[in-house]
């Protein structure tokens, strides 16, 4: 069994999420990951990345809801986030990101529908201060549902984007039909333990792909948002972006918060628009146990603070 595997598993464990939640040490390394547990925290560092140049799209962590209620408390505490970033009159330069899962949409009996009603008003809150709404992917089970619930959303706010996962190997004809006028498409290589009958499983075959998806987004007349911290893949995309034309502002690199931070801000410098992924909240146990397993680079880190801190 793999490490990723074994991470990932560890990520649907209550047993382990009470022992790694309740242990401080714990606490004290996901500051890295995740800007805070609450909205003026996240605010904060949403003022700090801007003012160095660094666009955010802001996640209130929290997926998989067992109902309603749940759901409902996900889309308020969006509306609250939105209602938060209007003063600072960032634009598109604090967009948010949503997971639908946390809007209801694995609940039995019309979870989709569910999930887009409840996510309706976020992104008409987000129209409403100059910015949109990305839909994060899930498992690969999810992937029809959500790209349907984009679609609605696209008929009236047509920069509502959604992310695709290079693993699997349905993405290729995902990306060609969402490389259209207005789309917004966040590439990733992918984070979830996926068969090999839905998905390419070594690092070779899913850079490939990466790289093949890419290429589509980049040809077409939407916004590829480049997804990655693998220098390989980045130097992939400033060289289709230099072969198509590609406006500096056409296009974007995508990074998660606390992760090769100082590329971050080099790449800004020298024009590239990047945009830190930012998540906040106080349930952070399973993105932070998905980060761990997507690099070998992250649980060493994790191990080593914690032998500093305990």
């Amino acid at each position: 069994m793999s490490q990723k595997t074994l991470l990932l598993g560890a990520s649907r464990r209550p047993e382990l999420r009470r022992l790694v939640t309740g242990t401080p040490a714990t606490r004290r390394v996901v500051d890295r990951f995740v800007a805070g547990e609450t909205l003026d925290e996240a605010l904060a560092v949403v003022r700090s990345l801007t003012g160095q140049g660094i666009a955010v799209t802001l996640d209130h962590l929290g997926e998989g809801v067992t109902d309603r209620g749940e759901a409902e408390r996900s889309r308020d505490a969006y509306l609250a986030l939105l209602d938060g970033l209007a003063p600072l009159r960032l634009g598109r330069a604090a967009e948010v990101s949503v997971k639908l899962s946390a809007f209801g949409q694995a609940l039995p009996g019309g979870g989709t529908d569910l999930a887009l009603e409840l996510v309706r008003p976020v992104v008409e809150a987000a129209t409403a201060i100059g910015t949109t709404v990305t839909l994060d992917m899930e498992e690969s089970a999810t992937v029809d549902s959500t790209l349907g619930v984009l679609a609605e959303l696209r008929r009236d706010h047509l920069g509502t984007g959604a992310v695709l996962q290079a693993m699997l190997h349905r993405t290729l004809a995902d990306a060609e039909a969402l490389a259209v006028p207005g789309s917004r498409v966040r590439l990733v290589k992918g984070a979830y333990d996926e068969p090999s009958s839905v998905a390419f499983r070594s690092r070779d075959d899913v850079d490939a792909a990466y790289a093949r998806c890419l290429g589509v987004l980049m040809r077409g007349p939407g916004r590829p948002m480049v997804g990655t911290h693998d220098p390989r893949l980045l130097s992939v995309a400033r060289r289709l972006a230099d072969e198509q034309g590609r406006a500096p502002d056409s296009w974007e690199v995508q990074m998660l918060h606390g992760i090769r931070v100082d590329e971050q801000r080099r790449l800004a410098a020298e024009g590239v628009c990047v945009r830190a992924y930012v998540p906040y909240g106080a349930d952070w146990y399973g993105y932070f146990m998905r980060r761990l397993a997507e690099r070998p680079a992250n649980l060493r880190f994790f191990l080593r603070s914690l032998a500093t801190t305990t």
